[in-house]
């Protein structure tokens, strides 16, 4: 299965949901079951869940057997020494609920603990692998009092499929093999897990087998005593004595202190669909819900699938809601969070005004939404560093009496903090890093806070009753990657398999884009020529796990993505492990390189030439890549082999650029100052021909 082809991308153009579905996002063609059904980034987790439903556990039996199975056979992304966010919807009172079991600061901590002596922030890569950067971790405690309130069966019945992996071994998938790889480094810093992972100073490679003894003895431990004896024992014990060797300041006290809290989730609705996410401590509720919210004033579907048009006003929706989420958005214990105005619908069409249809907007500024609730604070800025994309995991269940599980659980970056607990063989999470490492924002750090996150788990519902659990690892990239679903599946129309393997885009704020492979050249090029600034590699963006629920058929669905080993798993069939995708075939290099404003434009060979020491590109792309109407130019046309080029300095001075070459790089550099935002954007707004008027 090619992700992000154009062959796949032609596909989920003309795909249409058979309208015998009451829901969006059915595939008739598809399998179906009726009895229960998983989707999850390991096909040996999907197993450990599939089973447990087979044996008629319900879905909340089936999640925690899948995550205590993840820390084994994906043991980089999350397990017993991180967190995350359960949200459960239980069939028989028709009630959603979330454990919160979110990672929490040591009580002895301040909000300057990643400032160096000189009052300025140590460098992520830095802070991120020391003990300052473990918060008590809370998945353990999770899984087990989740358990005894919705559970049927007990923690020592679903820790076997966990045990039995740990012990006997798990082979080494292309997926883990890779993340092994990345981050060799990392984990050769404190040398534990460089034991576990690269023995002998090799990392494993894909096909070795990966065996775990010390994990093992842990999660026998588990069995015998539950979480007591990581929260009041000895595991604890080991646990609070590495991270204070490694810099940090926990105690047993900390960890004896630790309790998980009961979220009600953020709620909204999106063309007539009920959206239910995570609350407060997590960003990624509410701002999926603002980049929805913000779209639904569009006519999405009549701009097509990752279209320009498209495109463009997701990532300038994208830019709003991230402001919003910088400013405002915290743990709720904390600081209070204007949850009924961020999504007044008020407030929504003010900030959709902002985006202007034919250009991006340099400068975004976050919002007033607390003229819109019944209390007034303030916004709290900190300057928002760049960080490298976190990592984590993320399962979806649905079990034969309808009950739902969106789970989202992590231990931050791949392999978290690096630091393993000897002797006992779980990674510690690095989610102190999730905190500003600045003073003076709503999300500093603070004793026994829980760091902001932007984990998403995600029900969609329709006439009040859930038929789609959703969601993403990624970071900050979670929130995009959980909208685009959704988007996809309501907007488009795509059955959710396509839904999920739909190129995505993530930005967070002006101008960087990140983009996945698949994402055509001129719809690139045209996003280009409107102001933004694509990475000049696509690469992947989350790891969407996602189940549905046809109500008509009593059928249910899974999809899964392939940037991991994604796999859905029915108890009755409806079973597939995605293919990882192929490496893209590079173009042909071009002949030269244009760089406009220091970024490189993604221009191939058939599309550069140079003639008696003239370069040239072919005339539609280069239009599109400048944003300027072709038409405006027809006079510089010159026909090659029956195809149009345009002289790249004379169009380019024509247009205002400083034009150089670079004879040792081959390169075309044009600079020019980007033109201040026009003060007709609420004209342009009103004038866009996909807005919709009610």
């Amino acid at each position: 299965m090619l992700k992000k082809s154009i062959v796949t991308m032609m596909t989920l153009f003309s795909a249409v949901t058979p309208a015998l579905a009451a829901v969006p996002g059915v595939d008739s063609s598809a399998e179906g079951t009726a009895n229960g059904i998983v989707a999850v980034s390991h096909p040996l987790a999907a197993e450990a869940g599939r089973s447990i439903l087979q044996q008629g556990g319900n879905a909340v039996d089936a999640a925690a057997a899948i995550q205590l199975s993840l820390n084994v056979v994906e043991p980089m992304m999350s397990g017993i020494g991180g967190g995350g966010f359960m949200m459960i919807y239980r069939k028989d009172s028709n009630k959603i609920d979330i454990i919160d079991s979110r990672e929490v600061a040591p009580a002895n901590v301040t909000p300057k603990l990643f400032l160096d002596a000189n009052g300025h922030p140590v460098p992520f890569e830095e802070r991120h692998t020391n003990g300052k950067a473990v918060g008590v971790p809370g998945t353990l405690k999770g899984i087990e009092t989740t358990l005894a309130q919705y559970g049927t069966m007990t923690l020592n019945e679903v820790i076997a499929p966990a045990i039995d992996h740990a012990e006997q071994g798990v082979t080494v998938n292309w997926a883990t093999a890779k993340y092994i790889q990345n981050n060799i480094q990392k984990l050769q810093k404190f040398g534990t897990a460089a034991n576990v992972f690269a023995p002998g100073g090799s990392p494993l490679k894909e096909g070795d087998l990966l065996v775990q003894p010390d994990l093992a003895k842990t999660l026998r431990l588990i069995k015998e005593n539950g979480s007591d004896v990581l929260y009041n024992g000895e595991v604890g014990e080991a646990l609070v004595a590495e991270v204070n060797k490694r810099g940090g300041s926990m105690t047993m006290d900390d960890m004896r202190n630790y309790t998980v809290e009961w979220r009600e989730p953020v709620r909204g609705t999106y063309r007539g669909y009920e959206v239910a996410s995570m609350s407060p401590p997590s960003s990624g509720g509410l701002t999926v819900l603002q980049i929805l919210k913000l779209m639904e004033g569009y006519d999405v579907q009549a701009m097509g699938v990752n279209s320009a048009d498209y495109l463009h006003r997701l990532l300038e929706s994208m830019h709003l809601a991230y402001a919003d989420r910088a400013a405002f958005m915290a743990d709720e214990d904390f600081y209070p969070v204007p949850k009924q105005g961020l999504l007044d619908d008020r407030y929504i069409n003010a900030r959709r005004q902002l985006i202007n249809p034919s250009a991006a907007t340099p400068s975004i500024q976050a919002g007033d939404p607390w003229q819109y609730e019944d209390t007034a604070a303030s916004a709290k800025n900190v300057p928002q560093e760049k960080k490298p994309t976190g990592q984590t995991t993320h399962f979806s269940v649905m079990d034969r009496w309808g009950n739902l599980v969106s789970y989202t659980t992590t231990i931050e970056m791949e392999f978290g903090s690096g630091i393993m607990v000897p002797g006992y063989g779980f990674m510690l999470n690095n989610e102190m890093t999730d905190f500003d490492a600045e003073p003076g924002g709503v999300n500093q750090v603070e004793p026994g806070k829980r760091p902001r996150s932007s984990m998403s788990p995600t029900l969609v519902l329709k006439d009040g009753r859930p038929f789609m659990a959703v969601g993403s690892p990624g970071g900050p990239t979670i929130i995009a990657s959980v909208a685009q679903t959704i988007l996809n599946v309501i907007d488009h129309r795509l059955p959710l398999q396509q839904a999920i393997l739909t190129p995505r885009v993530y930005s967070s704020s002006y101008p960087h884009v990140e983009w996945e492979p698949g994402i055509p050249q001129e719809v690139v090029l045209e996003l280009l020529g409107k102001g933004h600034r694509f990475a000049e590699k696509p690469d992947d963006i989350g790891n969407v796990q996602a189940v549905i629920f046809d109500a008509d058929s009593g059928k249910m669905y899974g999809g899964a993505d392939n940037t991991r080993e994604g796999t859905v798993s029915g108890v009755d069939g409806a079973a597939f492990t995605v293919s990882r995708p192929q490496p893209a075939v590079p173009p042909m290099e071009a002949v030269f390189t244009l760089k406009v404003n220091g970024l490189t434009y993604p221009y191939t060979a058939d599309q550069t030439l140079i003639k008696d020491g003239i370069s040239y590109i072919a005339a539609a792309p280069l239009t599109l890549g400048l944003g300027i109407d072709r038409s405006s130019l027809t006079a510089n046309t010159v026909v090659f082999d029956g195809q149009p080029y345009l002289p790249v300095r004379a169009t380019a001075e024509a247009l205002g650029y400083d034009v150089t070459w670079n004879d040792s790089e081959r390169t075309v550099l044009l600079a020019k100052e980007m033109e201040k935002a026009s003060d007709q954007v609420e004209k342009a707004y009103q004038e866009d021909k996909f807005k919709i008027t009610r």
